[in-house]
């Protein structure tokens, strides 16, 4: 699961994405640096409509007609899912990052950590997304953790190795095997040492 996350502007990718960010000329308030939270506007990998990959703001969170806000979806039953259906099929995008946030309860004490790459760098977090009105909106899919992680939740987001970002993108391909091929790639490992920290393998 993934409820919060963190943007570096310092990091080389995100710098570049934010860059092109800027040239679109956004008119609403996005969240370009620190903290990330649900109903935040975001940078975002998507297709445009000439389906090249570019750079759009996207508030993240489906909304329900109740108010409330979807902020992941499954990635075993995303494609079945009505709501999400969609996306699976032609509106993925990927969610750059620094790091993201995980909360491990032991009893009524909670510990925050933070997954990164193991030697830094952007994590790159698949999601789908649709339009509300004129709005995008987009939700990062999860999976069941990693082993070596399941400690702190028993869910994780998807992450996608940077070999597997543009065929997430493709519209055309089938979303089933890039998914299994990532489970296979991203390696974790805690890092030594640390209690707050988790380090992975991209």
């Amino acid at each position: 699961m993934c409820g919060r996350y963190f943007m570096d502007e310092h990091e080389l990718e995100l710098r570049e994405i934010l860059a092109e960010l800027n040239g679109r000329m956004p008119t609403a308030p996005v969240k370009t640096a620190g903290e990330v939270f649900p109903g935040d506007a975001a940078p975002v990998l998507a297709p445009d409509r000439a389906r090249r990959p570019g750079v759009f703001a996207m508030r993240w969170g489906y909304t329900l007609p109740d108010g409330r806000r979807i902020i992941n979806a499954r990635s075993e039953t995303a494609a079945e899912r009505p709501l999400f259906r969609d996306g699976m099929a032609r509106r993925r995008c990927v969610v750059p990052a620094s790091h993201y946030f995980e909360w491990a309860r032991r009893g009524r004490a909670r510990t925050r950590y933070a997954v990164r790459a193991r030697e830094g760098g952007m994590l790159r977090m698949a999601g789908v997304y649709r339009l509300e009105g004129d709005r995008p909106v987009f939700a990062i899919l999860t999976r069941a953790p990693a082993p070596e992680i399941a400690f702190i939740h028993d869910r994780m987001p998807v992450l996608l190795p940077p070999s597997l970002t543009e065929a997430w993108l493709d519209a055309a391909a089938d979303p089933g095997p890039i998914l299994a091929q990532a489970l296979r790639e991203v390696a974790f490992e805690k890092s030594p040492g640390a209690t707050e920290q988790l380090g992975m393998e991209l």
